[in-house]
């Protein structure tokens, strides 16, 4: 009855849903990240009677067997955030934050609006903030559309406020704001651009990273300097382990192939790069991903591995600024 519960899209999907409670446990049961919807076929109330039944393990085998690494937490509903996947453009990722309690929605970094439009429609929903990491446009061209269409108020850095289309609400590093019933951290996290921010829901154990770190990666220095990006990457590392990482792009398959180029003998490197290569060949997306695998896996977090150091020919006296520096510029010519 599992399958008979699962709809798949011949497709990539358009969205995938992950639902996290306020709670920093996460029971780890859910469909594939990547389908639209459970089809709730004729045999409805038969089908999640069977559903809940089925033994935990026999869940978690099914996961491993379909590939999946992340999975969605169905315990406590009444009170958790719910986060949904929109890809927009060519490889980009917007964020449709849903509180179940409130009804209240917002969107991290809505690049075009028809894709987040598309998605607020299939569910009746309304939207109510706009949360932008950075002002490139390719994070922030629905703005204007969006706040037209629903009235929503635009939140973003107050470094960028005058590149920000729409701003309402200036945050800055340090600041709490309470997204319903969900307190959001701002963190200051320049290098990419000089403004970028990361929203922390410590509640839910996440963190938009917008274009500062990627699965595997970090931003391009535009606008910042190695010892920037390295403080911004250090920032972050300070949060749990466990912290699920929602980044602007889908790059992870590219990433992962110059991370091998640097790092061959990384097993856990060598394990995701496997796992990254099944999702993509399946259309399915590689975010989110967790702080603790970009600790064992991410070059950007890994400054000071003699592996790379060695294969990029960094002296031992370098600083991991210095180092992160190399590997960006390394990383910029792959």
């Amino acid at each position: 009855m599992l399958m008979q519960m699962i709809c798949r899209a011949a497709k990539p999907p358009s969205s995938a849903m992950a639902s996290f409670p306020r709670s920093r446990a996460r029971t780890q049961l859910c469909v594939l990240p990547g389908t639209r919807q459970l089809c709730l076929r004729k045999n409805l109330l038969y089908g999640f009677v069977n559903l809940v039944s089925i033994p935990f393990k026999t869940l978690r085998g099914i996961s491993r067997s379909l590939g999946v690494s992340h999975l969605c937490s169905i315990t406590n509903m009444s009170s958790s955030l719910q986060v949904e996947l929109v890809p927009c453009l060519k490889d980009n990722y917007a964020y449709l934050l849903h509180d179940v309690d409130t009804g209240t929605v917002g969107v991290v970094d809505p690049s075009e609006a028809v894709p987040v439009i598309d998605a607020l429609s299939k569910k009746n929903r309304n939207l109510t903030y706009i949360l932008n990491t950075h002002h490139h446009f390719d994070h922030t061209g629905g703005n204007m559309e969006l706040k037209e269409r629903y009235g929503a108020k635009v939140i973003g850095s107050g470094v960028d406020k005058d590149r920000i289309p729409g701003i309402d609400i200036v945050l800055n590093d340090g600041d709490k704001w309470m997204f319903a019933g969900h307190e959001v951290t701002v963190i200051e996290t320049p290098g990419h651009t000089k403004g970028h921010i990361s929203f922390y829901f410590p509640g839910s154990g996440s963190i938009f990273t917008g274009d500062t770190l990627f699965s595997l990666s970090c931003g391009k220095l535009f606008e910042g300097t190695p010892e920037q990006m390295h403080s911004s990457l250090a920032k972050i590392s300070t949060l749990p382990d466990d912290t699920i990482i929602y980044c602007g792009h889908e790059y992870t398959l590219s990433n992962a192939k110059f991370a091998l180029s640097i790092e061959p003998g990384n097993k856990a490197l060598q394990s995701y790069a496997d796992q990254i290569t099944h999702l993509r060949n399946k259309g399915l997306p590689t975010i989110p991903s967790t702080l603790k695998k970009e600790k064992a896996c991410n070059p950007f977090l890994r400054t000071s591995s003699r592996e790379i150091r060695q294969t990029l020919n960094i002296a031992d006296t370098a600083t991991d600024a210095e180092a992160l520096g190399t590997i960006r510029r390394a990383k910029d010519n792959f």
